[in-house]
């Protein structure tokens, strides 16, 4: 095929088929599987369908997704340290390298919070892991970077949340799940004075805070950061007279902390505070209760019943881009 059409032509025509068919079309020839494999074309079929992808943002709060690929790691903290990429697109795994703060770390921390996100400006993945204790010492940051396959640690540096209080307090507690949006990394963190969304540019790999809608030691008994069609969230739930309520704040505009907006207030009967999955792409809360899986309209409060009896899956969906990323053999 080399030798009848331009290798530019023959790369525009296999950048339109879907991914499936591209790991066929690579048993046609070496031209076809040296073209498929190359890290230049593997970049440009990406961005092609970063392009064409009307989601790009998992809607999924309890494991990493991001452009076409799953971050997994335990949940258990002593095996957290053990990462890896996933690619169900080409059905790859990559195992990556183990920090080497890993054994220092794990004398001083107890809770690990890992969130993936895409370089834009760099055409990289990167992985967030932070680490805390509650009351402990302060939180510490580890980035990995899939161009480079390596990790290094980073300064959590709270003058750059509030330059105006320099005493402003250490994080010493950080809380799943890490939001991907607008190019940053979102979780919830706390210093001895109060709560906050903690945020990793991914792009200039620095940290800033944005205010909650609330105080959360005044109502709340649990919270969920998520998002809703779109935009930053906050799921809090309560308890009134038996019921529990879930409250739903959203940042109308990203980064601004006057634009955070109570639109919903939803009453869940039978559901247990932090049974809470996700919130679908159209706004439907996914609940479970004593029925099993229900999904939740929160403008006119109807339950769909899913009829799903185990729904532990769902804390693991998300909304799928294929690429050909980690095709190459490593980046």
């Amino acid at each position: 095929m080399g030798e009848r059409v331009p290798n530019d032509v023959v790369e525009d025509i296999l950048g339109q088929p879907p991914v499936k068919s591209l790991t066929r079309f690579r048993c046609v020839s070496k031209s076809c599987d040296s073209i498929i494999t190359d890290p230049t074309f593997i970049t440009k079929h990406f961005k092609l369908n970063l392009n064409q992808s009307e989601s790009l943002i998992s809607t999924n709060a309890h494991i990493g997704f991001c452009n076409g690929l799953f971050c997994l790691a335990s949940r258990d903290y002593y095996l957290s340290h053990i990462i890896y990429l996933w690619n169900p697109s080409i059905r790859l795994f990559k195992k990556l390298l183990a920090t080497p703060f890993t054994d220092e770390v794990h004398k001083k921390f107890r809770r690990s919070v890992v969130g993936l996100a895409y370089n834009s400006q760099n055409n990289d993945f990167k992985i967030l892991r932070l680490r805390s204790v509650f009351w402990g010492p302060e939180a510490e940051a580890e980035i990995y970077s899939l161009s480079t396959d390596s990790w290094r640690k980073v300064v959590i540096s709270m003058e750059s949340l509030r330059l105006y209080e320099p005493n402003f307090g250490r994080i010493g507690e950080i809380d799943p799940p890490c939001i991907f949006l607008n190019g940053a990394l979102h979780t919830v963190a706390m210093t001895s004075r109060h709560r906050f969304i903690l945020s990793f540019d991914v792009n200039d790999e620095s940290f800033r805070e944005i205010m909650l809608p609330f105080n959360y030691s005044d109502v709340f008994t649990n919270y969920h950061l998520a998002l809703f069609k779109g935009s930053l969230a906050v799921f809090a739930f309560a308890r009134s007279f038996g019921v529990v309520l879930c409250h739903i704040w959203v940042m109308e505009e990203y980064g601004v902390a006057e634009s955070w907006t109570r639109k919903y207030m939803v009453p869940m009967i039978w559901v247990r505070v932090g049974n809470f999955y996700c919130c679908t792409d159209n706004g439907e809360l996914l609940i479970k209760n004593a029925t099993g899986l229900v999904s939740i309209d929160p403008e006119n409060r109807k339950q769909n019943i899913l009829l799903i009896e185990d729904a532990d899956w769902v804390g693991f969906m998300a909304n799928l881009m294929e690429s050909l990323i980690l095709l190459d053999g490593s980046k």
